[in-house]
């Protein structure tokens, strides 16, 4: 919005955007703060650090807690790894200026039997890529695990906001993955309306092409083919 070359030569352009600003700025089916974090984590997806920053802060301004922050951390840990994890933490430092860090907690662990009673229920079955985690590395398979829980039952946000914000991520990386948070959400919760927005999030790291990637996906379950 703020490219002179596009003041001067795209109005079209910058009217289509500021109607996505319009949706994704405001409190709506999800809060104007969530969606500002929404924003960010999915910058930092695709390695937008300034995008990133500028949306971290607006949440802020917003209301966003660091705690409700804390939440991006949790989930970019869990599906882009460490090094966007350690960029997202660095701005929540920037941010929200001195940061008083609770004392650490002891580690979980997982049950025998816990990972794979935790697939089936989310999945309603092992996925195929799961199935062979469990059979070649055990360890790695209870990990992954835990590392879900962290991103949807232990996180900050509700289980809700915690699959939409999940799901934002996978709209900005094009993943096919989507479709399992789009049930993800809906069975958390989550209205289509609230779906739309979450994955709308996307659109200012991603394009439209986020948007067109997950849409389809959105039919209502008894309009979906088989």
């Amino acid at each position: 919005m703020d490219v002179a070359l596009l003041q001067g030569f795209a109005p079209y352009t910058l009217a289509g955007y500021a109607g996505f600003r319009g949706v994704i700025d405001a409190d709506g089916a999800v809060p104007g703060r969530l969606k500002a974090l929404f924003v960010a984590v999915a910058a930092i997806d695709r390695r937008y650090e300034t995008l990133a920053l500028r949306e971290l802060s607006r949440g802020r301004d917003l209301g966003l807690t660091v705690k409700e922050a804390v939440a991006g951390l949790i989930v970019l840990s869990s599906l882009r790894g460490e090094g966007a994890a350690l960029e997202f933490a660095g701005l929540i430092q920037i941010v929200f200026d001195a940061v008083d860090t609770p004392p650490a907690q002891p580690l979980a662990t997982a049950a025998d039997g816990e990972a794979v009673a935790n697939f089936t229920a989310y999945f309603g079955t092992i996925p195929a890529p799961l199935q062979q985690l469990l059979r070649l590395s055990p360890p790695a398979a209870d990990a992954y695990y835990l590392m879900r829980r962290g991103s949807i039952d232990a996180n900050p946000l509700s289980p809700k906001h915690g699959e939409l914000l999940l799901l934002a991520i996978l709209a900005a990386g094009y993943s096919p993955m989507a479709l399992t948070h789009v049930r993800g959400a809906r069975n958390a919760g989550a209205t289509d309306a609230e779906i739309a927005e979450a994955v709308l999030c996307a659109v200012p790291s991603a394009g439209i092409a986020a948007w067109m990637g997950v849409g389809a996906m959105l039919a209502p379950p008894d309009a979906q083919t088989p």
